[in-house]
């Protein structure tokens, strides 16, 4: 636990000059390589797919769906990009005389493709409107939850969550995960209204809390199942004490996307 602490704390920086300071492109490299890495772990980490090209494709193409959501995501580079992972995939299939399986070539399109376009929600929060504000929003509802539901879970948890998935959650911890996601948006709110000027929709940061909070402990059940199916502990060990970049940024894959919905259909601030 000391570990996973000093690691978070040493580690809180650089994500603030990540989004904060640095030009947006560059955001969007750093993600890219991120989502390169998530790839390289749900493939290989897990014993997937252990063909080199096909992790390789993977990664690359993780990549660039960094880049393609910071130039604004054209729907004809997605289509295109997407048409390209299918039939590189596929001709796998083929040179290989029809022995490497079909399932695996859908595994690599989820951590090449899918995975990377949830992740780098991100990445196109940041490059829309305010976006250096906004881009704080999914990570104060993953790390802020996460730890509300690890201390009401240590001091008051007694009835368990998803006991096969992940023995260690509980219905009290998820409780107070939300209740510390509520709390977080509350007080990111009042930052954006008195240190920046933003007009704050209160309401719409209980919203966020909640529905954040519960979809981040559904992100994170999601690659805890994956975890038990592969029987591994962690992705990766990029971070001491938290894993790989799927370990830290589990319960992010899914907020980040339902945040970048929220913001276009019920902002929260606005100018």
């Amino acid at each position: 636990m000391k570990t996973r602490i000093l690691a978070a704390v040493a580690l809180l920086p650089l994500l603030l000059l990540i989004v904060l300071v640095l030009p947006s492109i560059c955001t969007a490299i750093l993600f890219g390589l991120a989502a390169s890495i998530a790839a390289y772990e749900l493939l290989w980490g897990t014993g997937y797919v252990r063909h080199v090209r096909l992790i390789a494709y993977a990664a690359v193409m993780a990549f660039l769906v960094a880049i393609w959501s910071n130039l604004g995501g054209s729907y004809v580079w997605a289509l295109l990009g997407v048409l390209l992972m299918v039939v590189i995939m596929f001709a796998e299939i083929m040179i290989s005389d029809m022995k490497l399986p079909f399932d695996k070539v859908i595994v690599c399109l989820a951590a090449g493709l899918l995975i990377p376009f949830l992740l780098t929600a991100l990445v196109r929060i940041h490059s829309g409107a305010h976006g250096r504000f906004f881009i704080m929003i999914p990570f104060v509802l993953a790390f802020i939850s996460d730890s509300g539901a690890y201390f009401a879970g240590r001091f008051l948890g007694k009835h368990k969550l998803a006991p096969t998935i992940s023995p260690k959650k509980t219905i009290e911890g998820a409780i107070g995960g939300i209740l510390g996601a509520i709390l977080g948006m509350i007080i990111y709110g009042v930052i954006l209204q008195f240190g920046f000027s933003f007009k704050v929709n209160y309401l719409a940061a209980v919203l966020y809390g909640v529905v954040g909070s519960v979809a981040g402990v559904f992100g994170d059940l999601c690659f805890s199942t994956i975890k038990r199916q592969t029987g591994i502990k962690d992705y990766g060990n990029l971070i001491p004490g938290h894993g790989g970049i799927l370990d830290r940024f589990d319960s992010t894959t899914i907020i980040a996307p339902l945040v970048e919905i929220l913001l276009i259909l019920l902002p929260v601030a606005v100018k």
